[in-house]
């Protein structure tokens, strides 16, 4: 999964599962939180949750804070929210949510709380707000815009497995000895978190982030709120939509998951669109072959990924200088090449172009020098600089619905999957460490109630296809489908530019009525 868009992530990094709660809202009573599993009343603790008093301050933590200087210079506070680690326990351990608030300027016409999240899963959220006023334009100044940092995620008591690389989702590679270096690293890894976070791990799950937005809207002293999800993010709004029906307003889901899918083996089913994209974006290098040097053909460049793959299975490509020098084998570079698909932006594909162009020289033994997003995205994957980020992903999706346990069944699918998709099928079929994690406390939520959301779908998005868009939808039938036909991009509104798309979920955030039909939009020319 990936989340916001580079250029949201670059300017935020400088500045993208027991029981149901639920609380009584003002002058009412409690009542149950829904179908989907008992319910904790508040009268079970939880009041003291729901009713606490934020301390709203500044977002900057100290003199190196960029984040929280870009939120205080656009006049965002902060704040922690004290939640209950295990909410079938309130008088137990508690944590903090560190959220952030840019409130309304139009206070006139203000229509409540926006809470969003950006994907991941385990993507932060607090420094995103100036953004995500950005995006929704002047609809923006009639909102309170939230942000929050998940559990376990960024300020909100950071989750660390000490890992020594920051991604789990590599290739199984070439042939059965790839498979087995997964089998031990993803073992190595699970066996890491458990080692050191064993008494937090079952409560890391989206249905115990979707409780602690609860509580943050009881905090707020909002009786609704409404929500942006990209990506993960639209099955997180799912999930508090279905536990939580009488509290959301407007709803906004990008990218959108299948929930009867959700699992922590979520990129299979994407082959044939990565195929697609790839396919796409090799059309692209060919006709720029003077500047990646890749073939001047969409076959010839696909055939030098595949020269690529099959050298670094018969040793490991060397690439970069000095401290960024790296060495990527047959399970690694698919998951380089995999990258560069989410996105069929001008600037996207060029930055696949000059990652592509490296292992290929790298490939035919010549020296290699990385960009400086190049370096950083190695280092963030291969190294333990990115150890948080990928131990919270991990976390998330194995606390929430468990997988296979036995290595050969993965080895089989990988195998079957080889046929068609050579590439991408030994990559999205492989082995990962929730084979290993213990099994999840609760069952996935279970889609039982209709929701009026705005559910946006690019057609070639090569992340949450747009099948999952379309299921959504209806399992939805209140909901409405804002299609964009022809992209290749992962996440819309808000970033790719698109005016149709933009304006019309800008349109329903300020008039809560979603459009009388499915809409189509059309891909500009970029």
């Amino acid at each position: 999964m990936t989340t916001i868009s580079t250029a949201v992530r670059r300017a935020s990094a400088v500045g993208l599962a027991l029981t149901a709660c639920f609380t009584a809202l003002p002058g009412a009573t409690a009542t149950a939180a829904g179908r989907d599993g008992a319910a904790v009343s508040a009268g079970a603790g939880l009041d003291r949750f729901y009713h606490q008093r934020l301390d709203w301050r500044s977002c900057v933590l100290g003199p190196d804070d960029a984040a929280g200087r870009d939120l205080e210079k656009a006049g965002a506070r902060c704040a922690d929210v004290t939640v209950p680690l295990d909410y079938a326990d309130p008088r137990g351990r508690t944590l903090k949510v560190a959220i952030s608030r840019l409130a309304a300027t139009d206070t006139r016409h203000r229509v409540g709380s926006l809470l969003f999240n950006p994907g991941g899963p385990g993507g932060p959220a607090l420094g995103y707000a100036p953004l995500i006023r950005q995006m929704m334009k002047e609809t923006g100044a009639r909102y309170d815009v939230i942000g929050f940092d998940p559990r376990f995620v960024g300020r909100s008591a950071p989750l660390d497995c000490d890992w020594p690389v920051g991604s789990s989702m590599f290739s199984a590679g070439q042939g059965r000895a790839g498979f087995e270096r997964q089998v031990a690293l993803q073992k190595d890894l699970a066996d890491r978190c458990r080692a050191t976070n064993a008494s937090v791990l079952p409560y890391v799950t989206t249905r115990n982030t979707a409780r602690d937005m609860d509580v943050i809207r009881g905090t707020l002293g909002e009786r609704k709120i409404s929500y942006l999800g990209w990506s993960y993010g639209t099955y997180l709004g799912t999930v508090y939509t279905q536990m939580f029906p009488r509290r959301y307003d407007r709803v906004v889901l990008d990218g959108a998951l299948d929930p009867r899918r959700y699992n922590p083996r979520l990129m299979r089913g994407v082959e044939r669109e990565n195929d697609q994209a790839l396919a796409d974006w090799a059309t692209w290098a060919a006709q720029r072959h003077s500047a990646y040097g890749l073939g001047r053909t969409r076959g010839q460049v696909l055939a030098t990924i595949d020269r690529v793959v099959a050298t670094s299975a018969r040793h490991p490509l060397t690439i970069g200088t000095g401290a960024d020098t790296f060495r990527l084998d047959d399970t690694q570079v698919p998951f380089v090449v995999f990258s560069g698909t989410a996105d069929d932006t001008d600037e996207a594909r060029a930055a696949a172009g000059e990652q592509m162009s490296v292992l290929a020289r790298a490939a035919a033994g010549q020296p290699t020098q990385l960009s400086p997003q190049f370096a950083a995205m190695l280092r963030g994957t291969l190294t333990d600089q990115g150890s948080r980020n990928g131990s919270v992903q991990s976390a998330i999706l194995c606390g929430d619905v468990s997988v296979p346990r036995n290595p050969e069944s993965y080895w089989r699918d990988i195998e079957r999957s080889r046929a068609t998709h050579a590439l991408f099928g030994p990559l999205t079929n492989n082995i990962g460490p929730c084979a290993f994690w213990d099994r999840p406390r609760e069952r996935p939520t279970q889609v039982r109630r209709d929701t009026p959301a705005l559910i946006v779908a690019a057609t070639g998005d090569p992340r949450t296809p747009y099948t999952g868009s379309v299921a959504l939808h209806n399992l939805l039938p209140s909901s409405k489908l804002l299609t964009l036909k022809g992209a290749n991009r992962h996440a819309i509104y808000g970033q790719y530019g698109n005016a149709c798309v933009d304006n019309e979920v800008n349109r329903y955030l300020a008039t809560g009525k979603l459009p009388a039909r499915d809409r189509t939009c059309l891909k500009q020319s970029r």
